[in-house]
């Protein structure tokens, strides 16, 4: 099996050097918080992931969750290690102090899930969705609502899951058919949800499904969608789980992989119907249902780092140990020697660092927003609304490339299930899936974030990025670099204005937008972090192996990485001509 070991140097220089969160908590009066108290954080999560999670993650690809008398059964263990997890705090560690959390920056959250994610991607799915349910509610349910739910939520005893998606509706929510009834002074719930991750299972008291549904007099498509707490066990007088609601679990879906996790197909109000809370007002609930989904989206791009570092240290650990060959003086040649196999292992490496940067650097604007002014907070989601799907849609599909590239790395024997390459290629496949796929994160950025406010949100990091290339300017020795990144740069512009001039276009375009985007936004941070690294050596500063091959994967992104955005750039120019010309019976023109 593949290992996993915290890269906790990468991670204290993101944070200490690249966010230079030391700075912020100065500045922001925030005592006791401070860089070195994350690593502390990160450390027990880090031993945590080592005593309960690394080893079940093979536990739950070979003995998934089953459905047994109409219960879901997780994979054996994960109850304990769910119930530990829950006993040391984890659940709580940033959620507000109102509640009973911990009130410590979301910064450490995102570290902390990059770490349980690389662990055991199909068990840390189940809290990751639970904290986007507590988003949701905090944010939009009533006084009423958060004292019921919200401790509970937060603490872990109770977990959460948001329902969206149905069978004939798919992406397309404004076509969903289930119903909620007002009677009896009641909102009842009827319909049936698939895709439901971590729906049912025995490992807390009670689970908060957060449904999408539509009331009688609900205005056409979105705008007439309602969001309701649908608990699995209604609460008793003293906020106890008491008598089960109308719900269950009819189904399990066989997948390709994150195997230990349950996706559910979900059915309420079989008898007399599920009783549900409404969340808000009535009509609003798609808008409420974003904030759960866009903490969700974040944290799949924390998936694709995690499940990339995972599979790069399986596949470093096998090209440092593979013998293939010897030298003429009899010495054995390991296949880590071989120029191919380090091209591979850099890609890998230097796209997770990359990664992580994006990761880090777009959760650190939640940390932003809780200081900002209030004339200042809507610059700050414009921000985060921006990063967003990138994070998300870019993350997720350069994992899918690194990932492939580690089982490249081991061979014939990576094609093999006991060498644990080939879980985390099936377990990554996801990724671009769900939460919105690629496509529909790329529309979003595109679209949402860039056409319909003018590209006021992209050319603040344009300013932000040519910022980095003057600074490069300045710095004897990185001429390639600032060069490079001056060019990307200029593909950003040039998107940007194509787009302008193109907008009916943009649906043709979009992945290909994306793509630019994330490829640049990466080069822009590994650029700083290669000006970061620098500034430390040059004072005799950290730790001089780790900063000199930060300098290196810093090159290689630029120089393999980077120069994608002339293929993007180069594909968003040809437009949609190609794209559109073709009519549906000529896709079929070869077989008929």
């Amino acid at each position: 099996m593949s290992v996993y070991q915290h890269p906790y140097k990468d991670v204290d220089f993101v944070i200490r050097h690249l966010l230079e969160f030391d700075a912020f908590c100065k500045e922001n009066n925030l005592a006791d918080v401070d860089t070195d108290f994350a690593n502390v954080i990160l450390s027990e999560a880090d031993k945590f992931a080592a005593k309960y999670l690394v080893e079940q993650n093979q536990q739950g690809d070979l003995h998934p969750a089953k459905l047994v008398d109409g219960k879901v059964v997780e994979t054996p263990g994960f109850g304990d290690s769910y119930n530990a997890f829950v006993e040391q705090g984890w659940p709580s560690l940033s959620a507000s102090e109102s509640f009973g959390g911990q009130g410590l920056p979301n910064l450490f959250s995102v570290a902390a899930n990059e770490i349980w994610q690389s662990a055991n991607l199909a068990f840390a799915l189940c809290p990751l969705l639970g904290q986007g349910a507590i988003s949701a509610l905090e944010k939009h349910g009533s006084e009423t609502l958060k004292a019921q739910y919200l401790e509970k939520m937060i603490s872990g005893q109770w977990t959460g899951t948001m329902n969206l998606t149905e069978a004939a509706a798919g992406t397309d929510l404004a076509a969903i058919k289930t119903r909620a009834v007002q009677k009896d002074g009641q909102y009842k719930i009827f319909g049936q949800k698939i895709f439901i991750t971590w729906g049912d299972h025995q490992m807390a008291d009670n689970i908060i499904h957060l449904v999408l549904a539509r009331l009688p007099d609900a205005p056409a498509g979105v705008k007439g969608i309602s969001l309701f707490i649908v608990p699995k066990f209604l609460l008793d007088e003293a906020g106890n789980p008491a008598a089960e609601n109308d719900l269950r679990c009819i189904s399990l879906e066989h997948k390709l992989g994150i195997h230990g996790s349950p996706t559910c197909v979900m059915s309420y109000g079989d008898n007399e119907g599920a009783i549900g809370y409404l969340v808000g007002e009535e009509h609003c609930g798609l808008r409420y249902m974003f904030s759960m989904m866009n903490h969700a989206r974040q944290g799949v791009g924390v998936q694709g780092l995690g499940i990339t570092e995972r599979a790069f240290q399986g596949a470093l650990e096998y090209a440092s140990q593979r013998v293939q060959g010897s030298d003429k003086a009899g010495n054995d040649i390991r296949i880590i020697a071989f120029g191919d196999v380090r091209r591979m292992l850099l890609m890998m490496k230097s796209g997770a660092e990359a990664m992580r940067a994006l990761c880090y650097v777009a959760g650190f604007e939640y940390d932003k927003k809780s200081v900002a002014a209030d004339e200042d907070k809507a610059a700050v989601d414009a921000t985060i609304a921006f990063l967003t799907p990138i994070v998300k849609g870019w993350c997720t599909e350069l994992a899918q490339e690194l990932v492939s590239l580690a089982m490249q790395v081991y061979g014939g024997a990576g094609y093999i299930e006991e060498a644990g390459v080939a879980q985390h290629v099936r377990d990554a496949r996801i990724l671009p899936i769900y939460e919105g796929t690629t496509g529909i994160q790329a529309l979003d950025l595109t679209i949402r974030k860039t056409l319909l406010d003018n590209g006021a949100q992209a050319t603040l990091f344009i300013e932000q990025i040519q910022q980095c290339v003057d600074d490069l300017n300045m710095l004897e020795g990185a001429g390639d670099l600032q060069s490079a990144l001056s060019s990307a740069l200029d593909d950003g512009r040039a998107a940007l204005a194509w787009l302008a001039e193109n907008p009916k276009q943009a649906d043709s375009v979009a992945a290909h937008n994306l793509q630019l985007w994330g490829y640049l936004l990466g080069g822009w941070l590994m650029a700083k972090s290669s000006i970061a690294a620098q500034q430390q050596l040059d004072k005799g500063e950290g730790d001089s192996e780790y900063l000199k091959a930060k300098l290196v994967t810093c090159q290689f992104y630029t120089e393999h990485l980077l120069v994608r955005t002339k293929a993007s750039i180069a594909s968003i120019k040809a437009g949609s001509e190609a794209i559109m010309s073709l009519s549906e019976e000529q896709f079929f023109s070869h077989v008929n």
